[in-house]
């Protein structure tokens, strides 16, 4: 965990009545066995990641803790520093973020939490902690699909709507006795030749409708109608796996660079690196098998890639947890040294195409 001096912190604004909520099951989750709340909490932090702990700990359980809500509250600090602070507080022990598998059979999905801590933790201790909150997941009792809770999460964003079904009669009379309800069809009445069903218009997909609206929450990553239909197969890959449109967007837009040259490359390269892993289809299971076991997978609080807790220390994954923790003074390797060896390259080539004929 950090250790750093003392350093006086601004006075941490105060949750506004109207600080977004989560969907139920997700965002904010205070783990077990804290301290009591004190005015020298966080002291040994610096000054901005002081701030943010602050924050963070006085906001209500299930609280929003997407890194644009919290910019959205903290105007000191835009999305980029709020990031950099919430990586320091998972790297200090403050903080998990995880994905849980919830429900059952079809209804599995995935519920983003992120655990705080006002007293930090090592490693053991997180790991500990998650091990138990899995077990006790995979130990409840499934809740009954026939009758689902009316605060559930809504369905996947990727799945089309579907319309009012057709009023139809429970017990239908001979033609004549009754008519049919206003507005239906007379598809019950079969005709001499099948009709020929009406071709439904479709609209942009999920996948090129979630690029587009990049540009209009960053304007680093604003796309051409062009560049959304080039990366939409990209995109719908990892609708395909079981990702939500939230957890693509905050996986593309996390971490940006001050400056996005060209923003259709920088997608495009996150698309294809940071790519979910494909779960394969679990077979149906007998009625009196035993329940699947439930999951928590912690992600990343950088790039958002998941894995076991013991896999992720500080809440971060092996290259980000070396950017975080790695001196600023340590020599590059040969890896990193090629990449800038190929970026001079091509900086010198375009110096030479501009050069005047």
């Amino acid at each position: 965990m950090v250790t750093q001096h003392h350093s006086p912190a601004l006075p941490v604004p105060a949750v506004s009545a109207a600080y977004p909520m989560a969907n139920p099951g997700y965002g904010k989750r205070s783990a077990p066995e804290q301290l009591p709340r004190t005015r020298h909490d966080f002291a040994l932090l610096p000054t901005r990641e002081r701030y943010v702990a602050g924050f963070v700990d006085h906001l209500p359980e299930g609280a929003a803790m997407s890194v644009k809500q919290l910019a959205k509250q903290l105007p000191l600090y835009g999305q980029q520093a709020i990031s950099t602070a919430l990586n320091a507080l998972s790297v200090a022990g403050y903080l998990r973020r995880v994905r849980c598998s919830v429900g059952t059979g079809d209804e599995t999905r995935w519920a983003f939490r992120t655990f705080w801590s006002r007293t930090a933790r090592d490693n053991e201790w997180w790991n500990t902690f998650l091990a138990t909150e899995n077990a006790a997941q995979a130990t409840a009792p499934a809740a009954a699909p026939q009758a689902p809770a009316p605060d559930s999460a809504p369905p996947p964003p990727w799945l089309p709507v579907e319309g009012p079904p057709l009023a139809q009669p429970e017990d239908p009379s001979p033609a004549g006795q009754a008519p049919e309800p206003t507005g239906v069809p007379h598809q019950r009445t079969p005709p001499q030749a099948p009709a020929a069903k009406p071709t439904q218009p479709t609209g942009p997909s999920p996948a090129y409708l979630a690029l587009a609206r990049l540009g209009r929450d960053d304007h680093r990553l604003a796309l051409s109608a062009d560049d959304c239909t080039t990366l939409e197969p990209l995109a719908t890959q990892w609708l395909d796996r079981g990702v939500t449109i939230d957890y693509l967007t905050n996986t593309l837009t996390a971490g940006l660079p001050t400056q996005v040259d060209s923003p259709a490359g920088l997608l495009r390269r996150r698309l294809i690196d940071k790519l979910p892993p494909h779960l394969p289809a679990t077979p149906s299971t007998p009625a009196d098998a035993p329940a699947p076991t439930h999951r928590i997978l912690v992600e990343c609080t950088d790039c958002g890639r998941p894995g076991p807790s013991e896999a992720l220390p500080d809440g971060l994954c092996r290259p980000c947890h070396q950017t975080h923790t790695t001196p600023a003074d340590t020599p590059p390797g040969p890896t990193e040294i090629a990449e800038i060896t190929a970026v001079k390259a091509h900086m010198a080539n375009l110096r030479d195409l501009l050069k005047p004929v």
